[in-house]
């Protein structure tokens, strides 16, 4: 018998268009899966659920109002919205008969609430026995801190002090009718010891997750090309990442594998285990650079460009004064915190106007306003506008032409670079774009001016590895 449960969750990328039904059916809408593996249902649905949006922290009820129409007829939310109706106090006869879900996974749903329910009646720090089943149910660091106010630093730092950390197992590919040595790796917290010892030596290599509209096989062509390079150097690997679609998830591709996911939370327990020479963070896209911040405050040792500079590239307000501090030019922008401050910047420097969020995948909720009116309804749809999470508004340039550069660099000096020309102009996100190069519509002096300003870039930056 197998001694792990696999949980496989799509990822539908429908909130990226405006216009769509967000209803499905039998027809294909997902454009990526993921994959979670633990050793009870709850700990693997919850784990999935996390591995599919990056902003999730588990079986979250707070995230959907309950919709009983929504309950009859699937959405590509419908989970969270059984959430909230479990929160709500739903039967599970009553969620049954709306979802015609099996009740085994109803009442699997109902013990992650009711579990949650109870540490929402704690405030401060859990007990050991609370603590430990919360992680076997798959509760997540910051779900834990939500439920109980506090702050999933703190959380982690008690988890630690009273020894509640996950143990490595491997899949067993015989179902135990022989021994099996695979280097198939997930964690779980329902377990008492290691499957594998931890020699160290290792390099740690992060993959790019689920599949999404402009994230997709090149990074994971990327992470592949990463791994072979190093097994060439002779040194050990070992790959995370939960996409089964994917190269580099074959086991063969490195020397150790672990289906986990790409969070803060379980990148450095797998870190502080494996206790690596580095971590790779530049050939996953957008989600390692979304904890590279975190991981350099808890002293891992990332390889290639420092957290620092992916932090300058990625913050638009320290990027744009970087280029301001080197005179290259850029659109007019500025950060706002509030609707009225973005109307007053977008009526000064005149629309249209480019609204960005700070940290976001392959150019999700950004949006060309050409009036107040879409002005409100971007904002909104970016997010509520807040202190912490500001938006950039820069003018938007019509009719100019996009072009993307792609170069490799060692200590900020660059080894290697091409420039790709978009056939569309400016506006439409490079993931989904038509590229071409050589650029085939662009002078000689223009080439020159973009080479020189990626020179300047690569270096103020101090990159180390590949950069767009």
């Amino acid at each position: 018998s197998l001694d792990y449960c696999v949980v496989k969750i799509p990822r539908w990328d429908l909130a990226k268009f405006t216009r769509v039904s967000k209803n499905i059916g039998s027809s294909m809408k997902s454009v990526g899966e993921v994959m979670a593996i633990g050793r009870k249902f709850e700990e693997a649905f919850q784990k999935a659920l996390r591995m599919v949006d990056e902003s999730v922290n588990g079986f979250d009820p707070y995230l959907k109002p309950v919709k009983d129409e929504e309950l009859v007829q699937p959405t590509d939310k419908r989970t969270f919205v059984l959430a909230a109706a479990l929160k709500a106090n739903y039967t599970i006869e009553k969620l049954y008969e709306l979802t015609k879900i099996d009740p085994w996974f109803l009442n699997k749903m109902k013990n992650i609430i009711d579990y949650l329910t109870l540490l929402e009646t704690h405030s401060g720090a859990l007990t050991y026995e609370h603590l430990l089943k919360a992680k076997q149910m798959g509760f997540s660091d910051k779900l834990i801190a939500k439920a109980i106010k506090s702050n999933d630093g703190n959380v982690r730092l008690h988890r630690e002090e009273i020894n509640i950390t996950p143990f490595v197992k491997q899949i067993d590919t015989v179902a135990g009718e022989w021994p099996a040595t695979t280097n198939y790796l997930y964690i779980t917290y329902n377990a008492h010891s290691h499957d594998i010892e931890f020699a160290g030596n290792y390099v740690i290599v992060l993959g790019s997750g689920v599949y999404r509209i402009g994230s997709s096989v090149e990074f994971d062509w990327c992470a592949v090309g990463c791994l072979r390079e190093l097994r060439n150097l002779g040194r050990s690997t070992i790959m995370i990442n939960y996409n089964p679609e994917t190269v580099s998830t074959d086991y063969d591709m490195c020397d150790r594998l672990y289906f986990e996911e790409i969070s803060f939370e379980v990148v450095m327990d797998i870190y502080q285990l494996e206790n690596p020479d580095g971590i790779i963070l530049s050939m996953g896209g957008q989600l390692p650079n979304n904890i590279a911040m975190e991981l350099h405050r808890k002293q891992a040792k990332v390889l290639g460009t420092s957290p620092d500079s992916i932090d300058s590239a990625e913050n638009r307000f320290k990027f744009s004064r970087l280029l301001q501090g080197k005179k290259i030019l850029q659109p007019e922008w500025k950060e706002l915190t509030t609707l009225d401050a973005a109307m007053e910047f977008c009526e000064k420097v005149g629309y249209p106007c480019l609204v960005r969020p700070s940290y976001v995948l392959s150019g999700a909720a950004m949006n060309v306003a050409y009036s107040n009116q879409d002005l409100e309804v971007y904002l909104n749809a970016a997010s509520k506008v807040s202190n912490d999470r500001p938006v950039v508004i820069s003018k938007f340039l019509t009719e100019a032409k996009e072009i993307d550069v792609d170069a490799v660099a060692a200590d900020g000096k660059i080894l290697c670079m091409a420039v790709c020309e978009h056939v569309e102009n400016a506006g439409v996100h490079s993931g989904d774009a038509t590229l071409v190069t050589p650029p085939q519509d662009i002078n000689t002096e223009t080439l020159e001016k973009i080479k020189e300003i990626t020179r300047e870039v690569a270096a103020l930056l101090d990159v180390t590895g590949p950069f767009n």
